[in-house]
């Protein structure tokens, strides 16, 4: 297994991009939670991440709402299904943990597509951060619940004091 990372820049502070065999793998915020080890990272290398790069950035300027990058992500079967349905929650929108557990169909397992929301790999190309808690306010974010607040932001085009 050959890895590789850089880090870019974004309005959440720098982004630490990961690949495996030169597929995205990881994206990690400074100071998240569940981030692994920097060792874990592989060399420093750009060439894997031109495309997520370029893609990133269309999105934090606006330019897109949806991203289209191979994806290699490691984690349990039900986890790969829970990052799935992220995927498919569209830009702008959210959606509740009790709603992606009746999507899975088990609608007992809001705790559970939690947790696995949380050991979302991806973060912003898998928009974890579109979930919300049933009462419709914000809960935990691997990034900090300042950055969920301001990506939500973002894609609604609200201030961020204005949510929540």
């Amino acid at each position: 297994m050959n890895r590789q990372h850089t880090v870019v820049d974004s309005p959440y502070g720098p982004l630490t991009l990961v690949a495996t065999d030169g597929v995205l793998s990881g994206l990690y915020m400074t100071g998240q939670r569940h981030r692994p080890p920097e060792e874990s990272f592989g060399e420093p290398d750009p060439r894997p991440f031109r495309e997520a790069a370029r893609q990133l950035d269309a999105y934090h300027a606006r330019e897109l709402t949806g991203f289209d990058l191979p994806l290699r992500l490691a984690g349990t079967p039900f986890q790969q299904r829970v990052w799935e349905l992220l995927r498919t929650i569209p830009y702008g929108e959210t959606r509740t943990y009790g709603e992606l557990a009746a999507a899975l169909g088990q609608p007992t397992a809001s705790r559970a597509v939690g947790l696995a929301n949380g050991r979302n790999p991806v973060g912003i190309i898998v928009p974890c951060h579109r979930v919300i808690g049933a009462s419709g306010g914000l809960t935990g974010y691997g990034g900090g619940l300042d950055r969920k607040r301001r990506l939500l932001a973002f894609e609604s085009g609200t201030p961020a004091a204005a949510l929540f």
